[in-house]
């Protein structure tokens, strides 16, 4: 029983490492992170009300786990021999589709709930108020493209925890 527990609470672990990993590693990992920043600021400013933080929520982690499984399959399928190199393609062409497909359906959702004329009028009063609003935006553009294109680097070549399977 006690190592069944130990398990299941390293299997979080490992979640958690894989997540990192992908942060660190994987580009457009991070921008769905910004994107979804952005997402949940422009949730509060417009007002949405608990429904709508929901859908943003089931959209945002919709496309972050399409990214992520995207991110998985492309390292699972890299540099395969010669005779399975057109499948890896394929898996790797299919995985970046089912990101695209949650990705628009996440733009599918924001539309749906921002473009309405009070929603966009109370987005863009908040944006105008204020210069330094001006300022804070510019200011989060630019950290969003360090942290989109300059953090993080190569993928290491390294084993993880659980590669033994000694158990």
């Amino acid at each position: 029983m006690k190592s069944e527990l130990k398990r299941f609470g390293r299997g979080f672990v490992y979640a958690y490492n894989g997540i990192r990993l992908a942060i660190r590693e994987e580009r457009n990992v991070r921008f769905h992170l910004c994107a979804a920043a952005y997402a949940y600021a422009a949730s509060a400013l417009a007002g949405l009300d608990a429904g709508g933080f929901a859908l943003v929520s089931l959209a945002v982690f919709c496309v972050i786990q399409a990214e992520l499984m995207n991110s998985a399959v492309e390292r699972a399928v890299d540099k395969p021999d010669t005779t399975h190199w057109w499948s890896a393609g394929a898996a790797k062409d299919m995985a970046a589709g089912a990101v695209l497909m949650s990705a628009v359906g996440a733009l599918c959702v924001g539309g749906f709930l921002f473009l309405q004329p009070e929603r966009l009028a109370r987005l863009w009063s908040h944006l105008t108020a204020s210069p330094l609003n001006w300022i804070v935006l510019a200011v989060s553009l630019i950290l969003t493209y360090l942290f989109v294109f300059r953090f993080g680097g190569a993928p290491k070549k390294e084993s993880l925890p659980h590669d033994d399977k000694t158990e």
